[in-house]
């Protein structure tokens, strides 16, 4: 019994493995034979050129670049990446043929094999040193995007090589991911938040398309589902193991989370949905009676993240984060000082994070909108304390002035200092925060951030929104 998870799409990388003629060939044989295994042992699917169809099955001349590119258009539904190995010097101009011929848009990472100290004489010394710098050069003539290793020459089984690769698919995930991202947009923002407001015209330029559904239709499907529906028990039954298991449930509230629950698992199968940003208030209280944070939060535990007040900006920083780290994200508010720390502060919401952040849980009722609306139309929130763990934060936006996207993206660290408050909360030490604060104000920033924990993830997101998708990012812990 789960809700809804989206499918993994194919992904597979492309291989180029180079050669030179004036240095020695048994090199390049060399490399193809480790890449594949190296795929192969890492459990990647690869496209890679048959050895009866260019000497060795590596690329050197533009006949061979054009067998290869033939190729990889065959298959490019399942190509997210492409790999460039070079364990001799490598001709530049066809590993640069092949890839403006195969024109696939994808990320690529250019891997140059090291020299060892004893094995320099012509029978093994490769000049990969040399010929990464050459292949670099010629891609930038060509206006190609690459990336690089983290050294500049490593084995191809070397651990460091694997350890590129591992972050490399994830920039490759993000890049593929948010040029064809499917988002949903429950209900109209809250009307005091202008401070969300979004262009859904350079969204789809970039790829991110927008459904909306009216809060109405959501409420009016609600209406027509009988409570003994089979789907309603068993959300019910999901919702209560879902949290601590001392929390007193109000009945009443339950069944209204369940059929809510149902109603947009529906919607989010059947408009093959990446994520959702949510009406939260303060018309769900009014004409239902209850908060859909509980919801939320399911979701995006299961990695279909959910964002609240209708922040689809929001929502593409939390399904970036989540991509990136391989678990859930949430999204928060730059929310409080801490004390008179200058580089502490509190991130809160009220609130709808995965359960995977908290030290524990409760449902509740809504600790904000209960006092106001009282708490039988407000049952529904997940409260408790983040862990003391690392994390990323991203805020992007859409520039409405200069028809872009921007961002800022932030690491820091959640703490445990001490704090007695309500919602889901955490102390986040963040390195000259007050000069990062500055920032987000005279950017022009909202005041929601996207977080993720266990991974510092920032070089990851940063690759991938800035050299592939050419997204204006300031990076805080690179500037």
């Amino acid at each position: 019994m789960s809700f809804y998870k989206k499918k993994e799409e194919p992904f597979a990388f492309a291989l180029i493995v180079g050669n030179r003629d004036a240095f020695p060939d048994d090199l390049a044989k060399e490399g193809r034979k480790d890449i594949i295994e190296l795929m192969e042992e890492m459990n990647y699917d690869y496209v890679i050129i048959d050895e009866a169809e260019t000497p060795f099955g590596v690329i050197q001349t533009y006949q061979d670049a054009k067998k290869c590119a033939r190729l990889f258009r065959q298959h490019q539904d399942k190509i997210s990446g492409i790999i460039v190995c070079l364990p001799n010097f490598g001709d530049e101009k066809g590993i640069a043929n092949t890839l403006k011929l195969a024109d696939l848009n994808v990320p690529i990472l250019i891997q140059a094999s090291s020299d060892e100290i004893d094995k320099m004489s012509r029978k093994y010394r490769r000049d990969a040193f040399c010929g990464k710098i050459s292949v670099c050069n010629i891609l930038l003539q060509y206006g190609i995007p690459f990336s690089l290793t983290r050294f500049h020459t490593c084995p191809i089984k070397s651990e460091e090589f694997k350890e590129d690769i591992r972050k490399f698919e994830k920039v490759c995930r993000i890049v593929k991911k948010i040029k064809n991202a499917r988002l949903g947009q429950i209900g109209t923002r809250p009307e005091a938040f202008d401070t969300v407001r979004y262009s859904e015209k350079i969204l789809e330029l970039n790829g991110i398309s927008i459904e909306p559904i009216d809060l109405s239709e959501i409420l009016g499907r609600i209406a027509r589902l009988d409570d003994n529906d089979d789907r309603v028990k068993e959300k019910i039954k999901f919702i209560k193991e879902y949290t601590s298991k001392t929390n007193v449930f109000q009945e009443e509230g339950l069944l209204k989370l369940a059929k809510l629950a149902v109603v947009v698992e529906e919607w989010v199968i059947e408009n093959e949905l990446d994520g959702f940003a949510f009406q939260c208030w303060p018309s769900l209280q009014e004409n239902l009676g209850i908060v859909p944070c509980a919801v939320m939060s399911i979701f995006s535990e299961g990695l279909v993240p959910a964002a609240c007040e209708v922040d689809i900006s929001g929502l593409i920083g939390m399904l970036i984060l989540q991509i990136a780290s391989d678990t859930p994200s949430a999204i928060l508010d730059w929310n409080n000082n801490y004390g008179n720390d200058p580089n502490k502060m509190v991130l809160f919401h009220c609130s709808n994070l995965p359960k995977s952040f908290f030290e524990d849980t409760r449902l509740t009722a809504h600790p904000i909108i209960s006092d106001i609306r009282t708490p039988e139309v407000s049952y529904g929130a997940i409260q408790g304390r983040i862990k003391p763990k690392e994390c990323t934060l991203l805020r992007i936006e859409t520039d409405d002035v200069y028809g872009t996207i921007k961002g800022i993206l932030v690491e820091g660290t959640y703490t445990k200092d001490p704090l007695d408050t309500y919602g889901g909360y955490g102390v986040v030490a963040i390195p000259d925060l007050q000069y990062l604060l500055k920032r987000l104000c005279l950017g022009g920033f909202a005041h929601h951030v996207a977080s993720t924990l266990d991974n510092h993830v920032g070089e990851i997101v940063y690759e991938a929104l800035v050299n592939y998708l050419g997204w204006d990012i300031y990076y805080h812990e690179k500037e």
